[in-house]
């Protein structure tokens, strides 16, 4: 196979040409490989359609993130993606890293705008619809919580009494959670998609859209904690009173997709986070 890709990779740009070596695809499935070519490179072998939306990720970022490093995309070709490799042997800059966010999701809020994206994507395996609604609450509603608690419920992942809290959350966001302009999301950043390299931090393997930027910050928390450097450069003194709420919403989108992912290990999870938003 390795020697199949290697054929295809040349024959698609002559700089493609060099060592290939596996490396683990993370939770997405696809195969991914460095290639050692003139200039490192990373290759993903997936689904056209998962692709196109990464790649597509990769360039709304680019354009937005001026403060962040965002790999470049070489070549888009059907099930192949070829962007360039990055090196994360950089010093963990929580500061820059918290910087840099906020600068994204202060430049590329649309006062106006719809919450969503011209195309859906995908967050892990899972499909991620991003049809616009103009109303935030609606679209966390809607193309978020709703769609995950029904196929969980399908998969006997989640009881009735849980998926009523989780449905209860959603019904319930007007009553305490302000509509706001939608900015550029990442839409799944998890640490393990940001790495720290000598020009600064990068920001990998998006799954964009425009929605409350609470929803990377949130993210970034849930498997680990960028630490105290970061909190503070993000908010800038302006994190809102009612966060450990709003930070336990947002949660509860990827809590979902863990649960619908990899089974019942999350249900504790997607229980605590719904116990944290109805709690206040």
């Amino acid at each position: 196979m390795t020697q199949t890709l290697a054929q295809r990779l040349a024959e698609l740009d002559d700089a493609f040409r060099g060592d290939l070596t596996p490396l683990s695809g993370g939770d997405s499935g696809a195969g991914v490989w460095r290639l050692e070519a003139a200039t490192p490179l990373i290759v993903k072998r997936d689904r056209p359609e998962r692709l196109a939306g990464e790649a597509d990720g990769l360039a709304a970022l680019a354009a937005a993130a001026d403060a962040l490093v965002v790999p470049r995309v070489m070549a888009l070709a059907g099930d192949l993606l070829v962007m360039e490799a990055l090196d994360a042997s950089g010093p963990r800059d929580g500061a820059r890293l918290g910087e840099g966010l906020r600068q994204l999701h202060a430049a590329t809020r649309e006062p106006g705008a719809d919450h969503g994206w011209a195309r859906d994507n995908a967050c892990g395996l899972t499909p991620q619809p991003n049809a616009a609604l103009a109303d935030g609450r609606d679209f966390q509603r809607e193309r978020r919580l709703l769609p995950l608690v029904r196929v969980c419920r399908d998969r006997g992942l989640l009881d009735a009494a849980l998926a009523a809290r989780v449905e209860r959350v959603a019904a319930t966001l007007e009553s305490w959670l302000a509509d706001q302009p939608p900015s550029l999301v990442h839409g799944d950043l998890w640490l393990g998609n940001v790495l720290f390299t000598p020009r600064g931090p990068a920001i990998i393997d998006p799954a964009v859209y425009r929605h409350y930027p609470d929803v990377d910050v949130a993210m970034l928390s849930l498997f680990g904690d960028p630490g105290a450097a970061f909190h503070e450069a993000y908010w800038d003194g302006r994190r809102p009173a009612d966060w450990s709420r709003r930070e336990a919403l947002f949660q509860l989108y990827p809590l979902l997709n863990h649960l619908y992912l990899f089974g019942a290990g999350y249900r504790d999870g997607v229980a605590r986070a719904a116990a944290r938003v109805l709690a206040d």
